[in-house]
């Protein structure tokens, strides 16, 4: 598993960079991991309705194809894109979100914070259900067994943008992030404890 650092990237690039390596990959293409923080944008799924964008705040909105609705990405957000040859770890794609969830979860359980998945609703949760919070949303898409895109864990960041969309298509959906949930981890140290994580997942053993 190699882990590439991309820094602080614009997202089209790296979202083309994607669908390129994984067009190209062979049997022997190791997989990866690839660990981004983006200036401020909305994502649009495939299946995504724009009726989902509430307010035009002049932040971009990009078309893009993986799953799920609309989200944001934002400066202070941990985005881990998972570049995978599913066969090859013998994983469906349920399972590998499901992975990828609890990867989530006990990167905040290491921190004292209980979260949870939302049947029907991909992501991961903090809070009784009346005042459930979102703190991390995930979306992928697969072409010829091999998947890309990924995670996004909110960290330090400003929230703002995500009053102007119905977050993931969910209308009113709270979303918190770790700093508010009392984790004091900078975003590096976050990303280094989620890909840690997520390694974890995807390298056990049935």
């Amino acid at each position: 598993m190699i882990v590439r650092q991309l820094g602080r990237a614009d997202y089209e690039p790296t979202w083309q960079a994607m669908m390129e390596f994984t067009a190209t990959r062979t049997a022997e293409t190791p997989d990866e991991l690839w660990v981004v923080e983006h200036p401020p944008v909305f994502t649009l799924g495939q299946a995504g309705k724009p009726e989902h964008l509430l307010v035009d705040t002049g932040i971009p909105l990009v078309k893009i194809d993986r799953g799920g609705q609309i989200t944001y990405h934002g400066p202070g957000q941990v985005v881990v894109y998972l570049l995978l040859d599913l066969p090859r770890r013998k994983l469906k794609v349920r399972e590998l979100v499901s992975r990828i969830e609890q990867a989530v979860i006990d990167c905040l359980g290491e921190q004292g914070v209980t979260a949870e998945r939302r049947d029907g609703a991909p992501g991961v949760y903090v809070g009784a259900n009346e005042s459930s919070a979102k703190v991390a949303a995930l979306g992928l898409r697969v072409r010829n067994g091999c998947c890309y895109h990924g995670v996004s864990l909110n960290v330090d960041m400003d929230l703002s943008p995500f009053s102007a969309i119905n977050p993931c298509g969910y209308a009113g959906m709270a979303v918190t992030q770790t700093k508010d949930l009392g984790i004091a981890l900078t975003l590096p140290q976050a990303a280094a404890a989620l890909t840690g994580h997520l390694i974890a997942q995807l390298e056990q053993k049935e």
